[in-house]
């Protein structure tokens, strides 16, 4: 049987990139841009709580880095390394190699290496924890309480689908096998914008990555900048896998669903040619879903008028 040595040797030691030292000492090193500050996020996936125990290692590879590089894209910052503590209930030879696989293809795909870790043996499920180094120009990076009224909302991507898949998947909607086909991707392994993030620093005011829901989010920015948000419903991107499904349970899905790591920003309309361009160049579906202006709080416009968005909602990592 493995001990921690050798299953780091076997599974996570990789050469390290020129300019790195890597796995094999106390503290891995590398050496930031000049004129660039360091950014840092880490993030925790517990087994029964951020993800099902029967779940795909491949994908859950992914989306354990996916969700760091989604709070690297949403400060403006540019992916230089990662580091991986991993405590498992017991070793798993083809468990450790598909996730292994799977964490290792996104790493390099966003020239963000595996350079450190930790692992460790759990009295319960696998828990994953990881943290992203990157680094931003120097004065460049998307505060949340950067957003100013006039400025212009946007989001990347699609809302709904990561929570339609999980609804599915707690027995919370009836059984549907083509709805759960077409939405689960966004659950299990989500694409968030990271490079995109990165081009817009300097451009864009303020950002977050969406990961507990629109409201929750956006709502996190209107506080910090002291603003409020004003959503046009008939603007926001209905993912394709919530067509059919009664129009409450949409609506809740899009605004306070959760899991869905696309990047919401705001800036200036003068801006607007210049972000749809670097958003084609990236090959990111955008979509301008609202504005900023005096006041407070985050109101959704819609047919009937403008409305305070729902109070309640919005993932809750004690409360779930």
């Amino acid at each position: 049987m493995l001990n921690e040595f050798g299953l780091i040797q076997q599974y996570f030691n990789r050469p390290a990139p020129e300019g790195y030292l890597g796995v094999g000492d106390d503290c891995a090193l590398f050496t930031p841009t000049p004129g660039w500050q360091l950014a840092s996020s880490v993030d925790l996936l517990i087994e029964g709580q951020h993800f099902f125990a029967d779940v795909d290692p491949f994908l859950l590879g992914h989306k354990a880095l996916a969700v760091n590089l989604s709070d690297l894209g949403a400060m403006g910052a540019k992916p230089r390394a990662c580091l991986l503590a991993l405590s498992l209930p017991e070793v798993r030879p083809e468990w450790l190699q598909a996730f292994s696989q799977g964490l290792f293809q996104l790493a390099d795909q966003a020239h963000c290496p595996l350079i450190g870790g930790d692992t460790t043996r759990s009295k319960q499920g696998v828990v994953i924890s990881i943290t992203v180094l990157g680094e931003v120009r120097a004065g460049q990076a998307l505060q949340r309480s950067a957003a100013q009224p006039g400025d212009d909302i946007w989001l990347t991507g699609t809302l709904g689908a990561a929570d339609i898949a999980l609804r599915l998947l707690q027995g919370r909607l009836a059984t549907d096998p083509d709805r759960l086909a077409a939405s689960r991707p966004a659950l299990e392994q989500p694409w968030p914008p990271y490079r995109l993030g990165h081009a817009l620093a300097g451009l864009a005011h303020a950002a977050i990555d969406v990961s507990d829901g629109l409201v929750q989010d956006l709502g996190h920015i209107a506080k910090a900048s002291q603003c409020a948000a004003h959503l046009d419903w008939s603007a926001l991107p209905l993912d394709s896998s919530l067509k059919g499904l009664p129009a409450d349970l949409q609506r809740e899905a899009v605004l306070v669903g959760g899991d869905v790591f696309q990047l919401c920003f705001t800036a200036e309309p003068l801006h607007r040619e210049s972000i749809m361009a670097l958003a084609q160049r990236e090959g990111v579906p955008l979509s301008r879903i609202g504005s900023m202006h005096a006041g407070s709080g985050v109101y959704v416009r819609d047919q009937q008028g403008l409305h305070p968005a729902p109070a309640q909602g919005g993932f809750d990592h004690f409360g779930g």
